[in-house]
């Protein structure tokens, strides 16, 4: 099957094409004015390499993936249209007033340590673009106040006045009942019918995220409403480029759940953070597929950040039911990726308070990029700092269509170097030693805080970045093998060609399991399965729009549980989809006692307290066809064919520059071990072998890099 995956990162533009037996990448600089231009570019570039031309490639490509940064750029850059949200009277503060936690969400761990200097996040809907409406139904679902729909017609010509291009509903208990936000809908478009050029669109919060927590809703609601814009004029940009070269199917779009989904049935709040998952997936898929290797860290260092994630048992367990983008706490549930400021264009600083040198978290992103681009840029980055010592080629980047300028790189740290009163190369080491230990040390929470042992895992370096810095990074965790991919430098982009369509549908519903006191299950099944029924057939509807057949799905189920008069729940896996009778509700109960005891230990069961059911979450899956991947002969260690030349490296274990082999990674084959110190490099890579490391390349041409 011919497939082509895309990630576009904040810098470059990453392809992944898999044609016939072929595998060809292409890394090309991300067109921020434009995001299609750069794709295009990018398929072009792998055009050329298999030998075909575009269309052809198109014409035989079977499906685009497609995963991008659109939605969390509008965020940070404010780019969003101007909404409006119309809520339940009385609860127009809502998202003034946030939670608890709305000082410190998306911030970093230092902000966090100076709460009192921070300031609450500029709400993206303005107080005096809030309205409140007549109306009211209560936590069971009834309607216990009408809509008064003639004010409701007053209100809304109020806020077309002030210049709305958007609308968000969020009504209190919508959850439960949504006649209300549905009529609202309807009023607006009779106002304002699409065909017009007033029409405008309506988002509803029983449509994005049925699910109990007002606040998660509401700004679940809102977030959807202002990427929708931006996404929906990026797409369509990609599909008409794409159009005009031949592609006539359509667009696969990653999804933060795990999972891809057709474009027109995707909501914009589910592309974000996309391409991270995307390269967790792929990492889960290579761990179990090639290794079978139980738990590994999968890394990605790019030009932007650093995103880290973990896989145990062979799966990307870890799930995140109230994340934060950006600024915002939401209730869309997503597979955890931890994202940092770090990349090879994050750039180095005073910081004139403690006179001290940091690294990040502002880049310098594609244009006008690090000062060795010789673009315009003059601030000290990470890939000058590589430059200067030597670990990257600057006639070899990209292949050599990018040539770098080692005198820029040398004049950008020279200031820092004059500040601190260090040689360039001193301080070029300091700015590489501070990026890796940031690296490190969030690797290390990551596992340890989670209970597990980093020595105990595989780590995944990939990223244009990632292979340059991973043995600066495995410092902290003490990892023994690291494992770098000829495809490294586009792997999210591989990752979302061997994702499974899936989606996750979430459903508030209050049932009670076990009787307080009497401990007796009352669950009636019938009950239970018409909810999960109603969210089956919502997913059932999605796969007919995607053009897949419902028989080929498979489905889990979620619940979150809870004791009775307990406020916070657990998400537990529910043994059964569907209950047949009293002993399925038994095994469900006794499924949910053993859960909570190893969460929270056995002392923790308080089953006199009953037990209730607050939320359904129902995972659909339909696996796709995976690439197989062929294997080699071994033929023997040396790997004199892949010699190039040696060239000056500075290595910190001799404070000085030494001439280094370098070799060319395509000419490595089965078998060859490369000792460190040494440099090995691919047109969008490149990987640095620390001088107490070896290089292995084993059966499938990976690169094994292990202490020797």
């Amino acid at each position: 099957m011919n497939n082509i995956g895309i990630d576009i990162g904040g810098t470059f533009t990453d392809c992944y094409v898999r044609y016939k037996d072929s595998n060809v990448t292409t890394k090309t600089p991300t067109t921020t004015y434009d995001l299609s231009i750069g794709l295009v570019r990018s398929i072009e570039d792998a055009a050329k390499v298999i030998g075909i031309s575009v269309e052809e490639l198109l014409k035989e490509t079977e499906f685009i993936f497609y995963s991008t940064t659109v939605a969390m750029n509008t965020l940070i850059q404010r780019k969003g249209p101007r909404l409006c949200l119309i809520t339940t009277r009385g609860f127009e503060d809502t998202i003034l007033r946030g939670r608890g936690t709305q000082w410190q969400d998306g911030l970093t761990i230092k902000e966090k340590k100076c709460i009192p200097v921070m300031s609450k996040p500029e709400p993206l809907i303005p107080r005096e673009l809030i309205v409140g409406v007549r109306e009211r139904v209560d936590q069971m679902g009834k309607v216990v106040l009408p809509l008064d729909e003639t004010e409701f017609r007053e209100q809304l010509r109020y806020l077309v006045d002030k210049g709305v291009r958007g609308f968000a509903v969020c009504l209190l208990f919508a959850h439960l009942n949504d006649l209300h936000e549905r009529r609202l809908q309807e009023i607006i478009e009779e106002e304002y019918p699409d065909y017009c050029l007033g029409g405008m669109p309506v988002v509803l919060s029983s449509e994005v995220l049925p699910k109990q927590g007002e606040y998660g809703r509401t700004m679940s609601t809102i977030l959807n409403a202002y990427l929708q814009q931006a996404m929906s004029e990026q797409l369509s940009h990609v599909t008409d480029q794409l159009r005009s070269r031949g592609y006539e199917k359509s667009l696969k779009i990653i999804h933060n759940t795990g999972g891809v989904g057709e474009l027109f049935t995707t909501m914009a709040i589910q592309t974000y953070n996309g391409g991270p998952v995307a390269g967790l997936i792929g990492g889960a898929y290579i761990s179990s597929k090639l290794y079978g290797a139980k738990n590994s860290l999968v890394t990605d260092m790019g030009g932007t950040s650093f995103d880290m994630g973990v896989i145990v048992e062979g799966n990307p367990r870890f799930y995140t039911f109230w994340p934060v983008m950006d600024k915002w706490l939401t209730g869309i549930t997503t597979l955890e990726s931890r994202s940092i400021g770090a990349g090879g264009g994050s750039i180095a600083w005073v910081n004139e308070v403690f006179r001290r040198l940091e690294v990040g978290p502002q880049s310098a992103g594609a244009m006008p990029g690090p000062a060795c681009y010789d673009q315009g840029g003059e601030e000290p980055t990470v890939t000058d700092a590589d430059v200067v010592l030597g670990y990257i080629n600057p006639d070899f980047f990209h292949g050599g269509k990018l040539k770098l300028n080692k005198a820029k790189a040398s004049k950008s740290i020279k200031k820092i170097a004059q500040y601190f009163q260090l040689d360039i190369e001193e301080t070029a080491l300091m700015i590489k030693k501070i990026i890796d230990a940031n690296m490190g040390n969030n690797l290390y929470k990551e596992t340890v805080l989670r209970g597990f042992d980093p020595r105990e895992f595989l780590l995944f370096a990939f990223g244009g970045a990632g292979p340059t810095h991973c043995c600066g990074y495995n410092q902290a965790i003490g990892v023994e093998k690291i494992i770098v991919f000829p495809y490294s430098p586009v792997f999210c982009a591989f990752g979302s060609t061997v994702m499974d369509m899936r989606r996750i549908y979430e459903q508030a519903k209050y049932m009670i399991l076990s009787q307080p006191l009497t401990m007796r299950l009352v669950a009636e099944p019938e009950e239970f399965n018409s909810v999960v029924r109603g969210i089956q057939n919502k997913a059932m509807r999605d796969l007919v729009a995607d053009r897949v057949n419902p028989m080929d799905a498979i489905y889990s189920l979620e619940l979150d549980m809870k004791f009775g008069g307990h406020i916070h729940t657990l998400r537990c896996h529910s043994p059964r989809v569907f209950l047949r009778d009293e002993g399925d509700v038994k095994i469900l109960y006794e499924a949910f006692m053993k859960e909570y005891s190893e969460v929270f230990s056995p002392m923790a069961l308080l089953p006199r307290s009953g037990v209730v059911i607050t939320n359904f979450t129902l995972h659909c899956v339909v696996p796709q066809v995976k690439p197989e991947f062929a294997k080699f002969r071994k033929v023997g260690s040396s790997p004199k064919k892949a010699f190039v030349t040696k060239r000056p490296v500075w290595w910190e274990d001799s404070g000085t520059f030494k001439d280094t082999a370098t070799y060319n990674m395509d000419r490595l084959e089965c078998g060859n071990i490369v000792e460190g110190p040494a440099i090995v490099e691919a047109p969008n890579t490149t990987v640095v072998i620390y001088p107490e490391y070896r290089y292995k390349i084993d059966e499938y041409l990976n690169g094994i890099i292990e202490r020797t």
